[in-house]
């Protein structure tokens, strides 16, 4: 479809202005729709004779993911797995690439859905994506902030959404975030600490917020001009500056000692602490004869039990085999204390690029 000529769906907007900064065309959705699933279906028939050559990915991975609404009047998590990134965008090197994302919707749905739908689309297309996947990813989370911003002023959204995300590029992890949904690295089953949620608490967010004329008040908890409890997010079309869509990233080099990446939005994080992860996996994976698949099942359960009340949303991307993992904890138990998670010297040898 993106190689197609679709000028014949644009759509005319009523007062559309020329200037320098033009806003992409909008196509109707209903032929287009319909002319998207007749090529889908042209090449559905034609794969159901022929299916396409996939390369296999080198590094193993298996994904865990699940989801619940729990006791919230409406589910506003979405997330995204994509590990066969490459094959999706037509990407023929030699690297292999996954993505994966979890999107924590507030005051709607609206924007969770568009960051889930776009952003992993936007690191395709990012000129930087083979150079810098750091920075790939690090700016389309600003470029998809800007394109919902726009939708939302035209379709008078007041949504917003926080964001995680994690792009495994051959032997590196990178990772960008806003808000408070979070992701977490196992290795040798001790739990490392990747990342600092955006709250309105953090200093550095609080002197950004006040710098700009905004503040951060206590009500119930803290709160950027006594509304959101997350200083920096997809979207709030209303608390724009104050709630920024410029995300933080970081990378990591994965040495083969990893055990397993999560992502999880805050009704995950708010209830479970990173070492209590551990201990619920490998718990899980005895109970199972290390089998990984309803991992984030487990993980989703514990939370419930713990208290949370809000949407939860765990995925679970292992790198090692869940057999492997959990044979070698009980081998060397001392291995999966969580005496030092909090001080793992791992954290030593990350990098991370803060933008305030």
């Amino acid at each position: 479809m993106l190689q197609t000529d679709l000028s014949e769906f644009k759509k005319n907007i009523e007062g559309e202005e020329a200037g320098d900064h033009v806003p992409p065309p909008l196509l109707d959705g209903g032929p287009l729709q319909h002319c998207f699933f007749n090529k889908l279906w042209d090449i559905c028939c034609k794969w159901q004779k022929q299916l396409p050559p996939l390369k296999p990915l080198e590094r193993y991975l298996q994904v865990s993911i699940h989801a619940t609404r729990n006791t919230r009047r409406k589910m506003e998590d979405r997330h995204v797995s994509l590990p066969e990134f490459n094959q999706l965008f037509g990407m023929t090197d030699d690297v292999d690439r996954a993505y994966f994302a979890v999107f924590d919707g507030h005051g709607g749905i609206d924007a969770a859905d568009y960051a889930a739908t776009h952003l992993h689309v936007n690191v395709a297309h990012h000129k930087e994506l083979l150079k810098n996947p750091m920075e790939a990813l690090r700016d389309s989370f600003q470029k998809t902030d800007e394109m919902f911003l726009s939708k939302a002023r035209r379709e008078k959204l007041r949504s917003g959404s926080t964001g995680v995300s994690a792009l495994i590029v051959g032997s590196k992890l990178y990772i960008a975030w806003l808000g408070d949904s979070q992701v977490m690295l196992v290795q040798r089953g001790k739990a490392v600490t990747l990342m600092e949620p955006h709250k309105p608490e953090r200093e550095d967010e609080r002197q950004r917020i006040e710098a700009l004329g905004g503040c951060v008040t206590y009500m119930d908890c803290w709160r950027v001009n006594g509304t959101l409890a997350v200083s920096r997010a997809v979207g709030d079309l209303l608390q724009k500056p104050y709630i920024s869509g410029c995300a933080d990233s970081a990378s990591f080099e994965l040495t083969g000692a990893e055990d397993y990446v999560l992502l999880a939005c805050d009704g995950f994080f708010d209830a479970i602490q990173p070492f209590e992860v551990v201990d619920h996996v490998l718990e899980h994976l005895m109970q199972n004869k290390g089998e990984g698949l309803k991992t984030a099942e487990r993980l989703v359960a514990a939370a419930k039990e713990s208290g949370s009340t809000d949407n939860i949303t765990v995925l679970v991307v292992f790198l090692r085999e869940p057999k492997d993992v959990m044979s070698d904890c009980l081998r060397d138990p001392q291995s999966c204390s969580a005496d030092d998670c909090a001080t793992n010297p791992l954290f030593n040898f990350f990098s991370s690029e803060m933008n305030n």
